[in-house]
C-alpha cells in the first residue's frame, strides 16, 4: 500500500506526486486512461503533461483506482468541474480516508467549492485543501513553492502539514478551509481579467487596478460566505493572485490575453476560471455581494459585451470611497 496517493495525473497532479516521491515517499499517481498510466510507467514520465520531468523510482502510476485509493491520503487533483461526478462514482472507496483538495474552482452545477462536494459526498472522510501560487513546471524541477495547507482540525492539519511538506514545497498550516478554497478559486477570474487587460492593451496601470478591485471582490465574498477575510491576504488569494494575474504559464491568464488579442481559444485547454466566473456570477447575485469585475468577465466570455463595452461599463461606475 502506497503512503500517498494523488488522483489525477494533470500537470498539477504529476508534479506534486514528484516532489513527494522525490523527497522519500512512496506514490502513487492515478491516471484515468489504461494506456496513459501504462506509458508513464513505462517511459517515467507524463509526456504529454511534464514532458522530460523524470519519475523518482518511489513513484508508480496506475489506472486501478481500488489499489490507488487504498493510500491513507488522498490528493485530489481532477479537475473542479469533474469533482462532484469523480466523488460521487467513487465514495465507497474514499470512506475514512483524507482527501485533500488539489483543484481550485467552484463548482458550475451547485455553486459549491471543492470541500463542500467532498464533505457532502463522503461525510465520513476528513476534507483538507492545498493551494496557493504554484505552477506544476516549477514544483517539478524542485523550485521552492510556498502554499497554504488548510483544514479544521488544528491537529489533522498539523500531521497533514508534516506529511505533505517536501524538499522544495514549504506548507504553511490554516484553520480557515473557506478562506483558502474561494481565494484560489476566485483569482482565476481576476487573471483572465488581467489578461484580457494586457492583451487589448491597456497597459500595465489597467492590470494593476483590476488586480487591486479584484482582490476587494475577493474578500467581499470570501466574507460574505463565513470566511476569514484576512486569509485571502495569504499565500492562497494575494500570493495566488499576483503569480496568476502576471505571468503566461498561467493558464487563466493566458486565456485572458488570447481574447484580448482576438486570437482563436483552444477548447482542449482546462481554464478553470471560465466556469468559476459564471458560478461566482450567479453566487453573488444570489449573496447579493456586488462584484463588477467578474460580472464583466463573465459578459465578455457570453459574447454579451465586447471588451470596450465592458471597459465602458466599469469606468462609468459611480464614483466611490476605496
Amino acid at each position: 500500500m502506497r503512503e500517498i496517493s494523488v488522483l489525477g495525473a494533470g500537470a498539477f497532479g504529476t508534479a506534486l506526486a514528484i516532489s513527494l516521491a522525490r523527497s522519500g515517499r512512496d506514490v502513487g499517481l492515478w491516471a484515468r486512461s489504461e494506456q496513459a498510466a501504462a506509458n508513464m510507467q513505462a517511459r517515467r514520465e507524463n509526456t504529454p503533461r511534464l514532458s522530460g520531468k523524470c519519475f523518482p523510482d518511489s513513484l508508480h502510476a496506475t489506472s486501478d483506482l481500488t489499489a490507488a485509493s487504498e493510500a491513507p491520503i488522498l490528493l485530489m487533483a481532477v479537475p473542479m468541474q469533474q469533482l462532484a461526478r469523480f466523488a460521487e462514482e467513487s465514495k465507497t472507496l474514499f470512506q475514512h480516508k483524507t482527501l485533500v483538495v488539489c483543484c481550485k474552482g467552484v463548482d458550475l452545477s451547485s455553486d459549491r467549492g471543492p470541500l463542500a462536494v467532498l464533505e457532502d459526498t463522503v461525510p465520513s472522510a476528513t476534507v483538507a485543501i492545498l493551494s496557493g501560487p504554484s505552477f506544476a513546471v516549477d514544483i517539478a524541477d524542485g523550485l521552492p513553492t510556498a502554499l497554504t495547507l488548510a483544514a479544521r482540525d488544528k491537529e489533522r492539519v498539523e500531521h497533514l502539514q508534516s506529511r505533505l511538506s517536501t524538499d522544495n514545497i514549504r506548507l504553511y498550516s490554516s484553520l480557515d478551509p473557506l478562506g483558502v478554497e474561494f481565494g484560489g478559486a476566485l483569482k482565476n477570474v481576476i487573471a483572465i481579467a488581467c489578461g484580457l487587460a494586457i492583451g487589448a492593451g491597456f497597459g500595465e496601470s489597467a492590470r494593476a487596478a483590476l488586480m487591486t478591485r479584484g482582490f476587494a471582490e475577493m474578500q467581499r465574498l470570501a466574507f460574505k460566505l463565513g470566511a476569514d477575510p484576512t486569509t485571502l491576504s495569504g499565500l492562497s488569494g494575494f500570493g495566488d493572485l499576483v503569480l496568476t494575474c502576471t505571468s503566461e504559464k498561467s493558464r487563466n491568464y493566458s486565456h485572458g490575453l488570447k481574447l484580448g488579442r482576438g486570437e482563436a481559444i483552444d477548447p482542449n485547454v482546462t481554464v478553470e476560471g471560465v466556469a468559476t466566473a459564471k458560478a461566482v456570477v450567479h453566487l453573488s447575485q444570489t449573496l447579493s455581494v456586488d462584484m463588477p469585475i467578474t460580472s464583466t468577465v463573465t459578459q465578455i466570455i457570453n459574447g454579451a459585451v465586447s471588451i470596450s463595452e465592458a471597459v465602458e461599463m466599469l469606468l462609468s461606475r459611480p464614483l466611490k470611497r476605496e
